[in-house]
């Protein structure tokens, strides 16, 4: 019990340091967007968690840019901070505005949410090919129901948005969602029901964005 402890605690202590590190270069960064477009492979959308732009996603972005993959960001997500329907339809309009289709997503926490939205739209759900979806709280997490902003709160397993999107089953064969054993922010996991789980054997919401495994999954659904 107490060697658990210990490792939950470490992991806890690694997440957070990994995502001020990447929220401090996220800030400073002037990669201009634009600079990630071209390539010959699938096409790949990333979508941010709440309160992450597309810059703190860079490193999976620039691995996979580098494979040979046009990656886009979807700029008027800002920090993710809109209502999952209202950002599903921003993403839907950026698909339709850029003639985007066989579309592989690559989403963090929120993200994921988004993305399954975009998913069980009938026109735009088309375009997209499947999702990797990295420590995303599709059945909710304890602790929205703790917190005091809405946009937090709305992450409370009983909120209607979350119950809505949860019976929506049709785009789960189409997800490959990834977690970690512990995450400090969805204790009772990313598990989905229908779609391709993976575990992997470390903890962390934030970190798990730089484990192998994921550009693996991404690579796995593009190529």
């Amino acid at each position: 019990m107490i060697r658990r402890l210990l490792r939950e605690a470490a992991w806890w202590v690694a997440d957070y340091t990994y995502a001020v590190i990447w929220q401090v270069r996220a800030f400073v960064s002037r990669t201009d967007p634009e600079d990630f477009v071209t390539g010959d492979g699938v096409p790949i959308v990333v979508l941010p968690g709440i309160y992450e732009t597309w810059r703190f996603l860079q490193p999976l972005i620039t691995e996979l840019h580098g494979r040979g993959h046009p990656v886009h960001v979807i700029a008027a997500l800002g920090r993710n901070r809109w209502p999952v329907p209202r950002a599903a339809r921003h993403v839907t309009a950026y698909l339709r505005e850029h003639g985007l289709s066989d579309v592989v997503v690559a989403a963090h926490s929120k993200g994921g949410l988004v993305g399954k939205q975009v998913m069980a739209d009938t026109e735009a759900g088309g375009r997209i090919r499947g999702m990797v979806a990295v420590a995303s709280p599709f059945a909710g997490s304890f602790y929205g129901r703790l917190m005091l902003t809405p946009a937090l709160r709305a992450f409370s397993p009983n909120d209607p948005g979350i119950r809505a999107l949860s019976r929506e089953l049709a785009p789960n064969e189409r997800i490959v969602s990834v977690y970690g054993t512990f995450d400090p922010h969805i204790p009772g996991g990313s598990e989905l029901a229908g779609a391709r789980n993976v575990r992997l054997e470390t903890g962390g919401h934030f970190r798990i964005l730089a484990h192998p495994r994921v550009i693996a999954e991404v690579v796995r659904l593009a190529e």
